[in-house]
């Protein structure tokens, strides 16, 4: 490879024209590029992919269904044992309370997700599914995750596509990117060793791939990575996007956050901070739009970064606001704080120069909302 203005001038042609970079241009691209030169690529490959100067959001709840959880992954303070007092699972009456809410604010979809509880099979969540699709027919279920999915096949002995068969006739409707992390076994078995590998994650959604059902990708980053793990889970992700069938969505959209260390085991016993600036966030949603092209949609974690460097990732590549989050408990107890209503999330995409656009979960457009109020 080689140095300096031309190296950087050649890797920004291949990017602009959708061309795949491989790790070491990715990493020298994230080095060695200006800042605002990153970003105007990567910002030129989003309107090309999305030319309306528009940025979708939209309106769910993230509701826990247990809090149990033998993962013991050292980022989480909300996970109890199975006999802890706090220990729960969530009552069908309050999936009612709950959704109701959400439905009095306009939302329509549940983001469902939980621990991975040593004593709930695969009839428990097809079993809830079942019943929440009865109650709420229009309701959509993006829900669980691929260590859910493994957890589940271990549990019931069976395939990755078996179970989520079984899922999506229940009512699931799309899988979120949940557990990836970082997409290295070294990672993952110094801060997560009880959840699924890194290529069980990829086996799961190379499953969901082929049902055709739709996924989402994220990355929680900042701990104990390296740059090159970084971009060796970037590359996980859009070599299994290339591979999808022909006709399947697969990964609808990327979703990067920066590690919230507030009391977590990592922070309190091995010294991990989150090491991610307000530049460097921006700089790593740039080259995600970069390495990525074969993924649509690009998010910026406002919950995790807050609402001015959110917005300036809008001119680096992201074109997507994601949710107002009705309800957080994961992320929010290691730390992150920030909050929108609902014109506030609006609010924040016009002050950064875009018309804003609610979606649902397959980034369809829906009827925008302008007069809702209220603290949520």
């Amino acid at each position: 490879m080689g140095n300096g203005p031309d190296e950087l001038t050649e890797l920004t042609k291949v990017a602009l024209a959708g061309g795949f970079l491989n790790r070491e241009e990715g990493i020298f691209l994230y080095r060695e590029a200006p800042l605002p030169a990153l970003m105007q690529t990567a910002h030129q490959i989003r309107m090309s992919l999305h030319p309306e100067r528009e940025v979708t959001w939209l309106i769910d709840r993230n509701v826990n269904i247990t809090n149990v959880c033998v993962s013991a992954c050292q980022f989480c303070n909300y996970f109890r044992g199975i006999n802890h007092p706090e220990a729960y699972v969530t009552t069908m009456e309050e999936y009612r309370r709950k959704i109701d809410q959400m439905w009095a604010l306009g939302g329509r979809q549940l983001l469902l997700q939980g621990g991975l509880h040593p004593k709930l099979g695969l009839a428990f969540y097809t079993g809830l599914f079942r019943d929440l699709k009865t109650a709420y027919p229009e309701l959509k279920l993006h829900a669980l995750g691929p260590a859910e999915v493994v957890h589940l096949a271990r549990m019931d002995g069976l395939s990755y596509t078996e179970v989520l068969t079984a899922l999506r006739e229940a009512g699931l409707d799309s899988l979120p990117g949940a557990g990836a992390e970082i997409l290295s076994d070294r990672v993952r078995q110094a801060i997560s060793k009880n959840k699924c590998s890194a290529g069980e994650w990829l086996e799961v959604m190379r499953a969901a791939h082929k049902l055709d059902i739709l996924t989402s990708a994220t990355m929680m980053f900042g701990h104990i990575e390296s740059l090159e793990e970084r971009f060796d889970h970037l590359l996980a992700l859009r070599q299994l996007q290339s591979a999808k069938p022909a006709g399947h969505t697969g990964f609808i959209s990327f979703i990067p956050w920066p590690f919230q260390d507030k009391d977590t085991f990592l922070s309190r016993h091995r010294n991990v901070r989150n090491s991610v600036t307000a530049a460097e966030y921006i700089r790593w949603i740039a080259i995600s739009r970069i390495m990525l092209p074969n993924i649509p949609n690009i998010q910026a974690s406002w919950l995790t970064v807050g609402k001015q460097t959110a917005q300036l990732c809008l001119y680096a590549g992201a074109n997507d606001f994601g949710s107002v989050m009705l309800e957080e408990n994961v992320v929010s107890v290691a730390g992150a704080s920030h909050q929108f209503d609902i014109p506030g999330i609006q609010q924040a995409i016009r002050e950064a120069g875009f018309r804003p656009v609610r979606r649902d979960q397959r980034f369809e457009h829906l009827a925008d909302i302008e007069q809702q109020s209220g603290g949520l």
